[in-house]
């Protein structure tokens, strides 16, 4: 069996570099990012990975069982594909990748001609706004010009014990979809705009019916 390269390691004795020696390589916290939104084949992240070679995604995502983040496994049939998915150790950096949002807001202030953009990709500094409003746990619907997603507000996730805290598309049991611009997002992101302001001006258009829906529209 040919002998496995050692990883490079900051070798130091400091939790923030035994962090960095797991998700410190460029590409891993953005696979994280798209694992939270629960199983993804191989074919859907590289979608998703604009700029990732196919080489160092698969790199990558085999460093990321190594380490315990992430896991394979084959989806019985009729799929029979095999997918990805967080382990608990990986669904706890979901408090890293908000604040890395946060930090990186302003950044978002001009949009390069470069730049690729997925809607779900602001389901991440969206999720501690939704969770701070009063309606309680919920799951909303968010839909911008790009696309729509998914965001559950129950909270278990950020301590990684639950399951996704996002997904793509729309989800059958949302409580109220939330109509929004990727500006809007971006406002909300670097904290110059709250949901309840948002509402209030017209930046966000509230849809549904029941109690969560109400309390938003009210706020």
């Amino acid at each position: 069996m040919p002998r496995q390269p050692r990883r490079r390691s900051y070798d130091q004795y400091c939790a923030a570099a035994r962090a960095l020696d797991a998700i410190g390589d460029r590409w891993t916290l953005l696979i994280v990012r798209e694992l939270l939104a629960g199983p993804r084949r191989y074919t859907d992240l590289h979608a998703d990975l604009p700029g990732v070679s196919t080489d160092v995604l698969a790199s990558r995502l085999k460093d990321m069982e190594r380490e315990e983040l992430a896991t394979r496994r084959k989806l019985p049939p009729p799929a029979a594909a095999t997918v990805y998915e967080l382990t608990a150790r990986g669904r706890a950096l979901l408090p890293v990748l908000t604040a890395l949002a946060a930090w990186g807001a302003p950044d978002l202030a001009e949009r390069r001609p470069t730049d690729a953009v997925r809607a779900h990709w602001f389901a991440i500094p969206l999720i501690p706004l939704l969770r701070r409003l009063p309606h309680g746990p919920a799951v909303l619907d968010v839909r911008l010009d790009e696309g729509e997603f998914h965001v559950r507000t129950d909270g278990g996730e950020a301590e990684g014990t639950g399951g996704p805290v996002y997904g793509e598309g729309p989800a059958p049991d949302a409580d109220a979809r939330l109509v929004l611009d990727a500006d809007t997002c971006r406002a909300l992101a670097e904290g110059t705009l709250t949901v309840e302001e948002g509402v209030k001006d017209g930046r966000i258009e509230v849809t549904g019916e029941g109690p969560v829906a109400a309390a938003l529209r009210g706020a």
